[in-house]
């Protein structure tokens, strides 16, 4: 791993068995045992966690590993198997284990892989309590023995219990829809065709058959061309896709038009404002929410809040403001009156359930924003920990958005979960976003090489 914090946006994520090994794994999830299960300890009980894991190969060891580092350090491991990380943290929240661990890289290739710890009630870690399970690797600890060591079973039925939570919440059935659902080779794969069947939707399930190599391989929410065309091909009313771990969700409109998460947490908002269910008529959204969003908002009366990117952020600033709904662009979407993290399914079940409610097609729902045309360049081979230090490049920055005016915005940051440089141009054209993009990626080249 680089030096530094192991910990990135969500989790620790790296190169399977290059950054993240097993031997890390075990040392994380006994050092997280420690940290984390003092809950259970002084509670009078042993400390109990949740492990699962989507498809990818690696997770096969790692998951050993972790699980192995937990009992070692004397905490009781229900293993719920291949299963998206949102069902790992409602299972961790609904068992009311210690602890939840997710063995999973999201959305990266598939030789990546990470960890992901949930505390108590299945949230995700602040930086202080990662801080805190930093601080203990490594470090000498009195090994339980005997009957003191954690014991291991599977979690049975782990994915139908999720499903039928999920089921649960939707509001209306989801009867006449036709969905198309890319579940990208990940570990959504059974869940989420179940969920949206039992729901009432007519289902055609694509790149759902896992075979540990393939996730996110062409398809899911990072390649989402193949959606596109499935929609079109099956007279679908609606196409969903989500990336490995299914906490994403974007979505296809019958015409084959991409729906972002900003699109989908606007839908969200104003139907919640409508059932007088969204408290405070806020909804809450990061620093990379296209303006065309902010701006739908507003002319609804619905106020934005904007967090750090990474959806334990929205979720700090919603538990911080009481707000209810949050999400990210990327479609992480926190519906916190039914989850504690971004959750993929529950989102596409709300969107689709809108639709039903209001007799309008997802296109038509979705343009209540008017997205500026926004540019992303990811700037590779460059040290990113320099960003927010050098002069030349707040220069540039600052002259991209004079240039700019009100009419449009720049944001350049750190990837927390990857080795580059994130360079966001909004802008009145997609010609002037992408010249002003370009020369800015170039800027970027040139200081932190």
């Amino acid at each position: 791993m680089p030096t530094g914090r192991y910990f990135g946006t969500d989790g620790v994520r790296g190169l399977a068995n290059g950054d993240v090994t097993a031997e890390l794994a075990l040392d994380l999830a006994a050092a997280a045992a420690h940290v984390l299960g003092d809950a259970g300890e002084f509670a009078g009980h042993r400390p109990v966690a949740v492990v699962g894991r989507d498809g990818r190969a690696s997770g096969e060891f790692l998951s050993a590993a972790v699980v192995a580092g937990l009992a070692s350090a004397g905490v009781d491991v229900f293993d719920a198997g291949v299963i998206p990380t949102p069902a790992v943290a409602y299972l961790t929240a609904a068992t009311g284990a210690d602890l939840g661990v997710v063995l999973s890289a999201s959305h990266n290739p598939m030789p990546d892989n990470g960890v992901k710890f949930f505390a108590r009630g299945g949230v995700k870690l602040d930086d202080t309590v990662e801080l805190a399970v930093e601080a203990r690797l490594g470090e000498p600890w009195q090994r339980p023995t005997g009957e003191h060591v954690g014991r291991i079973r599977t979690l049975d039925g782990a994915t139908t219990r999720y499903v039928e939570h999920l089921v649960a919440t939707v509001p209306g059935r989801l009867d006449g829809l036709k969905v198309v659902v890319d579940c990208a080779n990940g570990a959504a794969s059974v869940a989420s065709p179940e969920a949206l069947r039992r729901a009432g939707a007519e289902v055609i399930a694509l790149s759902a058959e896992p075979d540990g190599l393939n996730i996110n391989d062409k398809c899911g929410s990072t390649h989402i061309d193949a959606l596109v065309s499935a929609v079109i091909a099956s007279g679908a009313d609606a196409g969903i896709a989500h990336d490995g771990d299914a906490d994403r969700c974007l979505a296809v409109d019958a015409s084959g038009q991409i729906v972002d998460g900003d699109q989908i947490l606007a839908v969200l908002a104003l139907a919640m404002k409508s059932a007088g269910t969204l408290a405070q008529d806020t909804v809450v959204a990061t620093v990379m929410s296209n303006l065309g969003f902010k701006l739908a908002m507003q002319s609804h009366g619905v106020a934005v809040v904007e967090s750090a990117v990474g959806d334990r952020y929205v979720l700090e600033a919603m538990k911080d403001g009481g707000f209810v709904l949050g999400g990210e662009q990327s479609g992480h979407v926190v519906m916190l009156a039914h989850a504690t993290t971004g959750d993929g399914t529950l989102t596409a079940l709300h969107l689709l359930s809108t639709m039903v409610s209001t007799g309008k097609s997802l296109g038509e729902l979705a343009s209540v924003v008017e997205r500026l045309p926004q540019v992303l360049v990811n700037v590779t081979g460059v040290d990113k920990s320099r960003v927010d230090s050098s002069e030349p490049l707040a220069a540039a920055v600052a002259l991209a958005q004079a240039e700019l005016g009100e009419r449009g915005r720049v944001l350049l940051r750190p990837s927390g979960t990857e080795q580059l440089v994130r360079v966001m141009v909004e802008a009145p054209s997609a010609e002037q976003a992408d010249a002003i993009a370009a020369r800015l990626a170039g800027e970027v080249r040139a200081a932190l090489s």
